[in-house]
């Protein structure tokens, strides 16, 4: 309301000072004074409404300067100058280029309290460089690595596992201490899967046995998929993991878990042909092909067939819950 007002006020004293010029015109010099000022006031007045329908930012500097240009705009041509500045807003005004909308906005930080602590303990993210990082204190970094604990032990014993070089005493034999805890609780499990595979009393029957192979062959397994047997005691806990497993199979010929398990073995022990056999296996028994899709991939890029690659990528590409898979997959289906 108040532009109106602002705008009725600028066209009477325009209006003003054309008629007070007619009027004192047998006084040039009053007359010419008279219009002068009127016409000032009349020129600040419409800039200032103008200035209200113009579709500018809100900075000061930006408004006045606008408001001095149209000021000067009106007063230095009379009449097409006032006239312009009305014609020159309304076209702004109708036809004005949106404002640009910010792709990224700027967030104020939270304030840090030293004294708050995640519920969570130590997150993964990042606890390799912060264990790596002899700068941290002492303290911070036994508790990260007891921490550990708690992680599963396929993220947890490389991490120790690296940390077994640091030049710190107390971090290595912690470390140490972690990771053969970790593999006797798994040779401890061993050793009593064996004594009931064995067993040669009558109270152990044949599916005992079999359950006994089966646990046989996962324990060996976890001990190298938790990265805990390396070199020579690798290659052993392979071979007994297939053994049992090729056990179990003989009585459990139809179980597509234990064909997966044969296959990653078969695999890792540089068996390719057998393990796409065990694979295709564990499909046709009804293994998702979600579980399966991923190592015939690799199986047909470890032998360089990029075009049986890409296609298996494609076929895994129709399902959407594949989080860690996601990047590769997308990687191989944009190529």
């Amino acid at each position: 309301m108040a532009s109106y007002k602002l705008g009725i006020y600028a066209m009477l004293l325009e209006l003003s000072a054309w008629n007070g010029a007619f009027l004192m015109a047998s006084y040039p010099r009053a007359a010419f004074a008279w219009y002068l000022l009127t016409h000032a006031g009349a020129s600040l007045l419409l800039s200032m409404c103008a200035n209200l329908f113009l579709p500018l930012g809100k900075g000061t500097r930006e408004r006045t300067a606008i408001i001095a240009l149209m000021t000067s705009i009106s007063y230095a041509i009379p009449v097409f100058g006032f006239i312009g500045t009305v014609l020159a807003t309304i076209l702004l005004r109708v036809y004005h280029t949106p404002a640009h909308r910010a792709d990224f906005s700027s967030l104020l930080l939270p304030a840090f309290d030293p004294h708050q602590r995640q519920s969570g303990g130590f997150r993964q993210a990042g606890l390799k460089t912060f264990l790596s990082n002899s700068q941290v204190p002492m303290n911070a970094r036994l508790g990260a690595m007891v921490a550990l604990q708690y992680v599963p032990g396929r993220v947890s014993s490389p991490l120790l596992r690296d940390v077994l070089s640091d030049p710190n005493e107390d971090i290595r034999l912690l470390a140490y201490g972690m990771l053969d805890n970790k593999e006797k609780q798994i040779n401890r499990s061993i050793d009593e899967a064996l004594r009931q595979f064995n067993a040669e009393t009558p109270n152990v029957s044949s599916s005992d046995k079999t359950d006994a192979a089966h646990r046989l062959s996962d324990l060996y397994w976890e001990l190298i998929y938790q990265e805990l047997a390396q070199g020579d005691l690798r290659d052993y806990a392979l071979h007994e993991s297939l053994k049992y497993c090729d056990l179990a199979l003989e009585k459990q010929p139809e179980t597509p878990p234990l064909h997966l398990r044969r296959g990653r073995l078969l695999h890792e022990l540089q068996r390719p042909q057998e393990a796409e056999l065990s694979y295709l296996k564990a499909r046709d028994l009804g293994m998702p092909a979600t579980r399966i899709l991923p190592y015939l991939a690799e199986l047909a890029f470890d032998r360089n067939d990029i075009p049986a690659t890409r296609k298996l990528m494609r076929e895994l590409s129709q399902w959407s819950g594949l989080p860690k898979l996601r990047p590769v997959v997308d990687y191989w289906t944009a190529t």
